[in-house]
């Protein structure tokens, strides 16, 4: 994907965007899992299993994400393990959207796309996944807790559809943007009454 990068997408975004000079040419930075399990029964066991199944899916250990306050109702405590997280950059950044867009979302059941409009606004885009039994990675047969996890895509965009266009030219299965029905005019709708009378 890194390839398809450098030798396709940089030219045809600099071509679609009129870029001047190549260091405007948007890439990735990095990319970031997140996953929480704070309403888990036994969080000493589910946070075992996120952090070795997460490393297993990006080939990075998953750093430890703590609470910050004790949550009576939710039992738990202050500086307990309540998720992981873990950034990709460079080449294990590159590997990982290429298995996660060529192998892991064909896998998903009755898949339409993702949406093209969770954006932040700055060019970043976030993607839910919630099985994690879709990478190739993970052996069925030994999964003890069903994981999910946000995957932020962090790129050096300056708008959403600039950022948009770098990943759906890397392969991002976007759904198709809905397009917006045209209004009617003042004539026509001057014109409505005036048809209704002469056919009374």
């Amino acid at each position: 994907m890194q390839k398809l990068y450098r030798e396709t997408v940089a030219g045809g975004l600099k071509e679609k965007f009129g870029y001047e000079n190549v260091n405007q040419i948007p890439g990735i930075e990095k990319v970031v899992l997140n996953s929480g399990f704070g309403q888990a029964d036994d969080r000493k066991s589910a946070a075992e299993a996120v952090i070795e199944d997460i490393g297993k899916i990006t080939g990075q250990k998953a750093v430890p994400t703590r609470a910050k306050l004790s949550v009576s109702n939710f039992k738990l405590r202050e500086d307990e393990v309540v998720g992981a997280r873990v950034t990709l950059r460079g080449r294990q950044m590159w590997e990982f959207l290429d298995r996660f867009v060529n192998v892991a979302i064909p896998t998903i059941r009755d898949f339409r796309g993702l949406s093209p409009k969770t954006f932040d606004g700055r060019g970043n885009f976030t993607v839910g996944v919630s099985d994690h039994t879709i990478f190739p990675e993970i052996e069925l047969d030994k999964v003890k807790h069903q994981i999910g996890f946000d995957i932020s895509i962090v790129t050096s965009a300056r708008t959403d559809d600039e950022a948009r266009e770098l990943l759906r030219m890397l392969g991002m299965p976007f759904r198709e943007m809905p397009t917006a029905k045209p209004e009617k005019s003042d004539d026509q709708e001057e014109e409505t009454p005036v048809e209704e009378e002469a056919a009374a």
